[in-house]
């Protein structure tokens, strides 16, 4: 596979991310080890671990997940622009990832955010590392966006979901790319409605003749709603904006990968995990060594053949044959 330059795209997903790490850890014992990784919102967090060579400290730490530890991680900051301020998590990152540099790394890394007030897309591909990936997974709404180099940043899904076009910029010739959402969202279908379908209370408060729930109080108890949702069923404000956030993620998603599609998408199956399920890592990882597992054969074949197309010539060229009568590409020397 030598001279053939493999970018590993990792889109965003919130908890879905952790599948991310199976993802890797796949590819890495195929001996697909990626020379370029280009990372959005929780897809940054686990490429700028593994470009850093730590992604065995990430999994343990979502290994070790609880409900409880998560909620012990959320430092909730009412009075600013954000819900959760994030330092905790901070703290977390810089205790494993330290003061390392973006363009200090093995292997070449990017995190994507989105610009504050423009709009603009930023690939942060130097300065510090914690940094990038916090400007890249800073939520709008739920942690506070990040100021780097005189710009206010935020997720950078808002505007890359999932960023085939960096690793192709940054020179890679094959491209994979992992998708967390294609099994949570539809595409989008527009359903026409008639009073018919609500019945004819259909405008009446839902809440007349419904049993009071019970709810704790609190100042915690408020929050664990706001993050969890009620005990009625009924989401939290933060599930509400998430959700709304991973529509239009979606959307953009779908968009972009139509007009500069990877070539190999490893979409695992997480449909059934919350985006505040970080506590399942553990089955979140294993679906997304399974999706890449099913795919392997494919990408090693593909590549390979890619690969010998490109035999290096005497002096030090390449050079590809005429397509002869069987079909079949073969390297000629220049």
């Amino acid at each position: 596979m030598a001279g053939m330059k493999i970018g590993l795209a990792l889109g965003g997903g919130a908890a879905r991310g952790w599948a991310h790490i199976g993802v890797i850890k796949a590819l890495t014992a195929a001996g697909l080890k990626p020379d370029i990784i280009a990372g959005t919102s929780i897809g940054a967090v686990v490429g700028g671990c593994q470009a850093a060579g730590h992604l065995g400290d990430l999994e343990a730490f979502a290994r070790e997940l609880t409900p409880r530890r998560i909620f012990g991680y959320l430092d909730f900051n009412l009075a600013g622009n954000g819900l959760i301020g994030g330092q905790r998590l901070c703290d977390r990152l810089e205790r494993h990832l330290g003061d390392r540099r973006i363009e200090d790394l093995d292997t070449r890394f990017t995190a994507v955010a989105t610009e504050i007030g423009t709009g603009h897309e930023h690939w942060l591909s130097r300065g510090p590392l914690v940094q990038a990936v916090r400007a890249s997974y800073a939520l709008p709404g739920i942690f506070k966006p990040v100021h780097i180099n005189g710009r206010w940043m935020f997720d950078g899904a808002l505007v890359n979901p999932i960023p085939v076009s960096v690793c192709r910029a940054l020179g890679a010739r094959y491209v994979i790319a992992v998708n967390l959402n294609f099994d949570i969202l539809g595409r989008g279908a527009v359903l026409p409605t008639s009073d018919a379908d609500y019945g004819d209370d259909y405008d009446a408060d839902v809440s007349v003749g419904q049993p009071a729930i019970a709810e704790k109080t609190g100042v915690k108890a408020l929050l664990q709603r706001q993050i969890f949702g009620r005990s009625d069923g009924a989401p939290g404000i933060s599930t509400v904006m998430v959700d709304a956030f991973n529509i239009v993620q979606d959307r953009i998603a779908r968009s972009r990968l139509a007009g500069d599609p990877p070539d190999a998408m490893i979409s695992p199956s997480l449909g059934d995990i919350g985006l505040f399920d970080f506590h399942r890592a553990k089955d979140s990882i294993a679906r997304g060594a399974e999706a890449a597992d099913r795919q392997l054969f494919d990408i090693v074949r593909e590549i390979e053949t890619r690969a010998k197309r490109r035999a290096p010539a005497a002096n030090g060229g390449y050079g590809i044959a005429p397509m002869p009568l069987n079909g079949a590409l073969q390297p000629v020397a220049k």
